[in-house]
Order: structure tokens, then C-alpha cells, then sequence
């Protein structure tokens, strides 16, 4: 058995309450998994080299996404007057439309609408807002039993475990771990790996419960306010199925999902699947305009902090994200850590930006878990400044005094130390001589974290700022 089949799952951060989730900890325990981490980085950097394929095929790439940038750039500056005509429209198609402030508002408006039909089973398609709002538990909770249909998310449902990834939610397992998964919950053949089974199995499980289904869910990826209509796209056909076979259709969906014009949706198609899995397009791209013949559909638009979000000049940009994971397969941080690490629904580089909106302390510690290294933004189909405001919350964070007592210390001592020019270039040069003659064991130690997983680089003979003023400063040659 090689070593990625013998070597166990590493699990997630552990969650306490709302003391700050500690990233640094789970992310080292998926690290030392070190065969599952090859594979994770592996993966996803596959996607990444995809995608820059794709990239490369289509000339006007970057204008596609100026453009999509734009659109939502529009968009947003006029929220509320996209959202009325989507409304107005979607009513008019025979869509009844809700507006939920919250997630527990949008948890009971459809928990009333699903009581109202006596629905006591629901299938579901992907869906992150779902996720966002903690839906399955809470309908669960109402003794609502709800199966999803996406093969990741299924996944993940039966080993009670969150979605690492918005695309990809089981990207972290290898099929044996998936396999022990279907053995201890769909009767799997015990030790059967082939991915052709495991599919099978899930789809032979599943579909039953999409055939008797009192109700079904999706997500959406877009809204069209000129249309009214629902836009999803998929690689399965599972939100097809789950909208068009049960009687009732819910959508739930962000209120930032909104695009004023169908032709403005094809900008959108283009980037998506090609920013997300380096493919041309999804399998399905369905469109949802009302309710099946003797049918009944239900929008839930949802806030849930996005109007806050919408008063942030730091942070407004980051409601242009179409949920492409482009951020995620790129991040060094990401890919080596695994997104379960974050302890969050988004991780990855759009996570830093976005969960501490919804709490602030539980999730102060996510934007310190980025190099700035700026990939993220350069794949980013939207052109969210990701890495910009990464750096922006460290900020925040410092101005509300959420940082830990450890980078408090630090940041004072070295604000001082760069605060005195000559402080500071006389401590580089001690450091410098200092690090050549200090045994191993002094400097790579528990306290130096930097050190743990690779070697620092040999001090150079002198520093940038004495070469500088012995060869240029000195002999007034500024401009050279």
C-alpha cells in the first residue's frame, strides 16, 4: 500500500467557541500528512496551469476581465435598483421573491416554506450561502432531511465534515479516503478505490432520494434583473435535476450575485470555469426563468453582512467575487495547508478578506496566512485587489487591537526599530555577522518560525545601503 492510501485524513481546525481559530495548527498538522499535502498542492496547481492554458487561447482575456470588473463595479454602485428589477421581473415570471437581513431570516423563511408544503425530505445542489448560513443544520434541526447531490458536497455531508473548497469541496481526500467514507455510510464494497465505483455508488444512492423528493435547492450564480432569471452552472446536472424533479424549487442566493443584462451574463460564462478548472465551460450552464409547468419556485435573496460590506470602501470589491476558487489554486498558502485549515466556509485568499466581516475576533488570525505575493489578485476573473486588502484587514485588526499578544509585542518592537534609520541598519549588520558564527541549533529553533521548514539564505558580505553610498551616494551618481 503506498503511502497517500496508508496515511490518514488530517481534520480540520478545531473549532472553540469564538476564541480565533488557530490556522497556524491545523495547517501544520496537513503539512505533516505530507503525502496528502503533495497530492492537495499538486491538484490545485494542476487547475492553476489549466486555467493559464485557457488563458492563453483567448486573446481579449484581460479585456474580459476589465470588463467583468466593471459590470460588477456598476452593479454594486447601483444594488438596490438591480435587485427591484429582478424582482419585478422574476414576480412576473411567476417567482415568489423573499429578502432575508440575515442567515438565520433566511434559515426560517425557508424552513415556513417548506412546512407550508409539508416537505419533510430535500435535495440539494451546491450551494456556499447555504453552507454560509449553517441551512442543513438548521432544517435538520426541523427535522427537514436533506441529502446533497454534488459528489464533493456529499462527500463531505457523510463524513461530517465542511466544504474545503468552493469548487471542489473533497479536494483534500484521496479516493481512499473516500472510499472508508462510502464503506462506513453507502455499503461500499470494503477497500474498492476505483473513482468509476465510487461515483456509482454515490449517483445509486442518490437518485431515489432526488425521485421522491418533496422539495429541492439550488444555489445561484448569477441573477439576471433584465430577465428575472436564476443562473446555475454545474459539472454533474445534479442542480438541473434537483430544481426540475421535486414540485418545489428554492433558490437561495447572495444579493451580490445580481448582473443587470443577459448580455453581460456571456462575459461571465466565458471567465468562470475557465478561471475555476482551466475547462471551456461547465457541463451544464441552466438557466431558470420560473417555475416547472404545475410547478412551484421560490428566490431567497440574502444579505447576511453584504450591505455592510457595500458601505466598506476597503472591502466593497471583495462582493465582485463569482466563487471561481481561481485564488485558491493559485495560493501557496492554501494549496500546502489544505482549506479546512481556516476553519471557516471560505478559505483561501478570498476567505482572509471575507470571514472577518462575519466575525471579526473568531477570524483575526486568517489574514496573517498569506505571503502578499499578489497571485491571487493576478488570477482573480473579477479583479479583486485580493492580496491589497488582505493587507488592509491586518490593518483593521491592528486599529480595532485584535492582534494576539505575541504580534502586539513584535509590531511595537519592530515599529520602533524602523522608526531610527540608523537603529535599524546597525541591527541588520550585527544580525548579519552574528547569524554567520551562531551554531544551528540557536537559530533554527521553536522560536523562529520561519525556519521550521526551510533554511534562511547566507548573509551578504554587505548590505544594499552601505554598497549603496560606497559606490553611488558617495560619488554623487544618483541617476545610475
Amino acid at each position: 500500500m503506498s503511502a497517500l492510501q496508508d496515511e490518514a485524513q488530517p481534520r480540520g481546525a478545531k473549532i472553540k467557541g469564538n476564541k480565533p481559530v488557530d490556522q497556524l495548527e491545523a495547517a501544520n498538522r496537513f503539512i505533516a500528512a505530507s503525502a496528502h499535502q503533495k497530492m492537495h498542492d499538486e491538484r490545485l496547481w494542476d487547475l492553476r496551469k489549466k486555467r493559464d492554458a485557457q488563458m492563453h487561447l483567448i486573446s481579449e482575456w484581460e479585456e474580459l476581465r476589465e470588463l467583468a470588473s466593471d459590470i460588477k463595479s456598476h452593479t454594486l454602485d447601483h444594488l438596490a435598483d438591480y435587485l427591484e428589477e429582478f424582482e419585478r421581473n422574476a414576480k412576473a415570471n411567476g417567482v415568489h421573491v423573499h429578502w432575508a437581513k440575515d442567515a438565520q431570516e433566511s434559515n426560517q423563511i425557508i424552513t415556513d416554506i417548506l412546512k407550508e408544503h409539508n416537505a419533510k425530505t430535500l435535495v440539494k445542489s451546491k450551494s456556499m450561502l447555504g453552507e454560509e448560513c449553517r441551512l442543513r443544520q438548521h432544517l435538520e434541526e426541523n427535522d427537514i432531511h436533506v441529502i446533497e447531490t454534488d459528489l464533493g458536497e456529499r462527500i463531505q455531508q457523510l463524513d461530517h465534515e465542511d466544504p474545503s473548497h468552493v469548487v471542489v469541496p473533497a479536494v483534500h481526500k484521496t479516493r481512499t479516503d473516500v472510499s472508508k467514507v462510502f464503506v462506513k455510510t453507502l455499503n461500499a464494497e470494503q477497500g474498492n478505490n476505483d473513482v468509476h465505483y465510487l461515483a456509482e455508488t454515490q449517483r445509486e444512492n442518490t437518485r431515489p432520494y432526488i425521485l421522491n423528493a418533496d422539495a429541492g435547492m439550488t444555489g445561484g450564480n448569477f441573477l439576471v434583473a433584465e430577465t428575472g432569471a436564476v443562473v446555475v452552472c454545474t459539472n454533474e446536472g445534479n442542480a438541473d435535476l434537483s430544481a426540475n424533479t421535486p414540485p418545489l424549487h428554492i433558490v437561495t442566493v447572495g444579493i451580490e450575485k445580481i448582473i443587470p443584462k443577459m448580455e453581460h451574463l456571456a462575459v461571465f460564462i466565458r471567465l468562470l470555469s475557465r478561471s475555476a478548472l482551466g475547462s471551456p465551460i461547465t457541463q451544464y450552464t441552466s438557466y431558470f426563468r420560473g417555475p416547472r409547468k404545475g410547478g412551484e419556485m421560490h428566490v431567497v435573496l440574502v444579505d447576511n453582512g453584504r450591505s455592510t460590506r457595500l458601505a466598506s470602501k476597503k472591502f466593497k470589491a471583495g462582493l465582485k467575487c463569482i466563487r471561481c476558487g481561481a485564488c485558491m489554486n493559485t495560493c501557496p498558502v492554501f494549496r500546502r495547508s489544505g482549506g479546512l485549515s481556516y476553519g471557516s466556509v471560505y478559505a483561501g485568499p478570498i476567505g482572509l478578506i471575507l470571514s472577518p466581516t462575519f466575525n471579526t475576533h473568531k477570524y483575526r488570525n486568517l489574514p496573517f496566512a498569506s505571503t502578499l505575493n499578489g497571485s491571487c489578485t493576478n488570477v482573480c476573473p473579477v479583479k479583486i485587489n485580493l492580496h491589497e486588502q488582505v493587507f488592509a484587514w491586518r490593518e483593521t485588526l491592528a486599529d480595532e487591537k485584535e492582534l494576539s499578544l505575541s504580534k502586539r509585542i513584535l509590531m511595537t518592537a519592530m515599529g520602533k526599530l524602523l522608526a531610527h534609520p540608523k537603529a535599524y541598519r546597525t541591527a541588520v549588520q550585527t544580525g548579519d555577522k552574528v547569524l554567520s558564527y551562531l551554531p544551528h541549533f540557536v537559530v533554527y529553533n521553536k522560536l523562529n518560525a520561519w525556519g521550521r521548514q526551510r533554511d534562511l539564505p547566507p548573509a551578504p558580505k554587505e548590505t544594499f545601503h552601505s554598497w549603496y553610498a560606497k559606490n553611488y551616494k558617495n560619488k554623487g551618481k544618483t541617476d545610475e
